[in-house]
């Protein structure tokens, strides 16, 4: 299991909510795939203009721990593996596939020739560096020892001090080979490797620029697509520029991506209907004034919210420790009309912890099909459940904090699940807590709460990602849940069974079904989705799962002029 850090997880769900009401393209755009040779010759000016949320706060790969700098260095950096247009981990920086030993614990993975935006090789030790540099405490990164502890060889040990980086396990053999040793076998390895926390940095760069270094575009190098332009941490505006020096330059067509920070929907909107945007996000009332427009575009994101119910606070059993109360709140709430009316920007309902379209076997199943739906809506089956549950202890009704964030979206799904729940519960009444994300923090760490509305986003392509938060021991479980069963089934995924493929996935497809349908731990709402304008001129936008929203790398124009 990896250990990950609570105030992160937390972190990840108001940046995901942040999302749901971003007025920026460039946070609720969509993929095209469609293929180039079907569009005829592309445009003389090959540039594509959006529009974005909010600024970037750093390009510092080790740093980094916000969609808008992971999108950005996805564009402008590079790992061992990138995500394709499938969203599949292919070799990047990587020549090919790796060796991998017989226990599967030693990666060695041959680089190509691949340069800096300054022109000079990129090489293994590159990789050395910037990974030590992760793992090191005294860097301050939340997702070096985050993603790294439990992964990497050493990487714990390196983060609680213990031991130095230099102990880190992955070495450079020469500057073309890179050998990383792995603390237990991970199938989901090289999707990892895609992730920005991954990428290499110029060691002799880095420490000529000092506290200067990828704090603006002129203290920054590049190995990816492109170069970011006209950045620092106050621009309102910055530009991506087509990268000479990328290895695999001649795949780009894009001469230039502009962003303009804008914060208001309606303002986006109407940069794209004056034809100053290619893009513009949609959510709330614009999601459903332009549903049926044809130039919308959905995506289906990975990110699955849910309410997490607390058996135990400030010492006591909760009444959510009897679980006929948490299946019956769990089944109490419409959750095709939250999607569809509430949110209306192309979410659907979760009757699910592991996202549809997300991940998949060797012969390309969906995880998702194992247990299919569970816990759906039934109000009659939720309400005989519920007057069971009071009799057994010795209730006729029941008070329970519900705490949420405090934006205008939150307060909206707030209100839909106070009538809801309430509606259907007889004698329940939600006390709603909504309080800024500081707030939220502080009462979940502290355990300080009897329902809370959360979410994940994953961390990489495999269904752990999702599953490991509900361990005893996770530092995500912050709601007394404990199932042996599903430890057991975790440290097996983890362990003996994670050579097996077949065997891991049917082992994780019961821990969900344990933590979903018989023990109702949580309940799930809806798995993200976004909508967005599209100008038809705009073509292969690739949108991921992870690792950075969008990449621009095969975008192109045709047809604007």
């Amino acid at each position: 299991m990896i250990k990950r850090n609570k105030a992160w997880a937390l972190l990840m769900t108001a940046s995901l909510a942040a999302m749901l009401t971003a007025c920026g393209g460039d946070q609720e755009s969509a993929s095209d795939t469609e293929s180039e040779a079907g569009h005829g010759e592309l445009d003389s000016v090959q540039e594509l203009r959006l529009t974005t949320g909010s600024g970037i706060p750093t390009m510092d790969s080790v740093l980094a721990d916000d969609a808008v700098s992971f999108t950005m260095l996805n564009n402008a950096g590079e790992g061992l593996y990138r995500l394709d247009q499938q969203n599949t981990a292919i070799p990047a920086i990587a020549s090919a596939e790796p060796e991998i030993s017989e226990d599967g614990l030693t990666y060695t993975f041959k680089l190509r020739d691949a340069n800096w935006s300054d022109g000079s090789p990129v090489t293994a030790h590159d990789f050395v560096f910037a990974w030590q540099r992760a793992a090191d405490p005294e860097t301050g990164s939340t997702y070096g020892p985050y993603m790294m502890a439990g992964t990497i060889k050493n990487a714990a040990a390196i983060a609680e001090g213990k031991l130095d980086k230099s102990e880190l396990g992955i070495t450079a053999k020469d500057d073309q080979t890179l050998v990383v040793s792995l603390e237990r076998p991970i199938p989901y390895f090289l999707s990892l490797m895609a992730f920005g926390t991954f990428y290499p940095q110029k060691e002799a760069y880095v420490t000529e620029h000092g506290d200067q270094y990828a704090v603006d575009s002129e203290n920054l190098l590049s190995n990816g697509p492109f170069i970011l332009a006209n950045w620092d941490a106050t621009a309102a505006s910055w530009e991506l520029e087509k990268n000479p020096e990328y290895w695999d330059a001649e795949t780009v067509k894009l001469d230039k991506v502009e962003f303009n920070i804008v914060p208001d929907p309606g303002t986006g909107v109407n940069l794209y209907e004056t034809g100053e945007a290619d893009r513009a996000g949609l959510a709330g009332e614009f999601a459903m004034q332009y549903a049926e427009d044809e130039e919308v575009v959905r995506v289906l994101k990975p990110s699955v919210y849910y309410l997490q119910f607390n058996q135990e606070r400030e010492g006591e059993p909760t009444p959510l420790a009897n679980p006929k109360l948490r299946k019956a709140l769990a089944l109490s709430f419409n959750k095709q009309d939250l999607a569809d009316v509430v949110l209306a920007n192309g979410s659907i309902p979760a009757d699910f912890l592991v996202p549809t379209e997300f991940t998949f076997d060797a012969n390309n199943e969906d995880f998702r099909q194992l247990n299919g739906d569970m816990m759906e809506f039934n109000a009659e089956e939720a309400k005989d459940l519920w007057a069971k549950g009071l009799e057994e202890e010795g209730l006729t009704e029941v008070s329970l904090e519900y705490l949420s964030g405090d934006t205008e979206l939150s307060k909206k799904i707030d209100a839909y699940m106070k009538d809801q729940m309430e509606g259907n519960l007889e004698g329940l009444t939600l006390e709603m807590s909504q309080v800024p994300f500081n707030v939220l923090l502080d009462k979940n760490e502290a355990q300080d709460y009897d329902i809370q509305s959360t979410g994940w986003g994953p961390d990489f392509q495999d269904p752990i990602t999702f599953l490991d938060l509900f361990a005893t021991e996770s530092p995500q479980n912050t709601m007394a849940y404990s199932n042996e069963q599903v430890d057991e089934l975790l440290e097996q995924a983890n362990g003996e069974l994670a050579l097996k493929p077949e065997e891991r996935w049917q082992a994780l497809a019961e821990v969900e079904k344990i933590l979903v349908e018989e023990d109702a731990a949580i309940a799930n709402m809806y798995q993200f989705g976004s909508m967005a304008l599209q100008k038809p001129y705009v073509h292969d936008v690739i949108t991921h799962p992870f690792t950075g929203d969008f990449s621009y790398k095969w975008a192109y124009i045709a047809g604007r002029e």
